[in-house]
């Protein structure tokens, strides 16, 4: 297939291109400065703009831009682009497919399992309702604007977890834990979706070939809480862990963002991929560190 993705140099985006280059498809990645090479191509989100003509040749588009969560703590400019960058990047291809002459039979579109808000003790799927919160909205929005693509694309929106990965929400968890400094926030009982990076990109690349449409959960197959999390990152860095840290200083010191990425307990099942045969790489938190140690080491 040929395979137009944006958000390419991210994290997901990166490991995703390198996934799909192995396996045949060609890919071209959208990028926001002047081309350096003949896979590139200039888009500007910001005023709406993409090349004309690009998407009629194009099999599938796959949409990984937005500003990043991790940035801490959310001031109101950070919450307003949250929102605005992931807003602008999906209108603006959802705007180019209708435009273009013949569309890209599937379109990709990032999403987030925020969508659930905080849901202690309950088991969440893809037919769970909307939760409330910031990063709740923000999804909703997000996912309606995916969902302006033209009525012959199949659109996919992928609730992705905690990707562990060298980078991301690992960037600054992976230092600490090096250094022993890493044990339960507020208890570590809240449940933490997460998903191991070539699991992640694994799995847009088999929604490319499947049937599935609408929101689908990009998690690990075994749910696993915070300190169930932090405590394999520990374990697979040989390192210590049980250096607590407080509810009210998460709270506190990241606000809003602390109590929706650290805090929430978010229970999610991924029963769509199941349901559609596909097999995780690492079924396990632990191997998923192990991975993670492994390939950073």
């Amino acid at each position: 297939m040929r395979v137009l993705v944006a958000g390419a140099s991210g994290l997901i985006g990166t490991e995703l291109v390198r996934r799909l280059r192995a396996e045949g498809h060609d890919v071209l990645r959208l990028v926001r400065r002047e081309p350096q090479g003949s896979d590139e191509r200039t888009w500007s989100p910001s005023t709406r703009t993409v090349e004309v003509g690009l998407f009629d040749d194009t099999d599938a588009v796959v949409n990984l831009s937005g500003a990043s969560l991790n940035r801490l703590p959310w001031t109101a400019a950070h919450r307003r682009r949250i929102l605005s960058s992931r807003l602008e990047a999906t209108g603006t291809l959802a705007e180019a497919m209708r435009q273009a002459a013949s569309p890209p039979s599937v379109f990709i579109s990032g999403s987030a399992v925020g969508y659930y808000g905080d849901r202690p003790g309950q088991t969440l799927t893809e037919d769970s309702a909307k939760g409330t919160g910031f990063l709740s909205d923000v999804v909703d929005a997000w996912e309606t604007a995916a969902h302006l693509a033209p009525a012959q694309t199949r659109v996919v929106t992928v609730r992705t977890g905690v990707v562990i990965g060298p980078g991301g929400a690992m960037a600054p968890l992976l230092p600490l834990a090096k250094a022993g400094l890493v044990g339960p926030i507020a208890g570590g009982h809240q449940h933490w979706p997460w998903v191991s990076l070539r699991d992640e990109a694994a799995a847009i690349t088999h929604l490319l070939d499947s049937t599935l449409s609408g929101p689908v959960n990009v998690v690990g197959p075994q749910p696993a809480t915070s300190g169930e999390v932090l405590r394999a990152l520990s374990t697979a860095l040989h390192r210590p862990y049980g250096l607590p840290l407080p509810r009210a200083v998460v709270s506190l010191g990241l606000g809003e963002a602390g109590r929706e990425l650290l805090l929430a307990d978010q229970r999610v099942l991924p029963q769509r991929l199941l349901d559609d045969g596909f097999e995780f790489h690492d079924a396990t938190v632990q191997e998923a560190m192990a991975q993670l140690v492994a390939t950073t080491s």
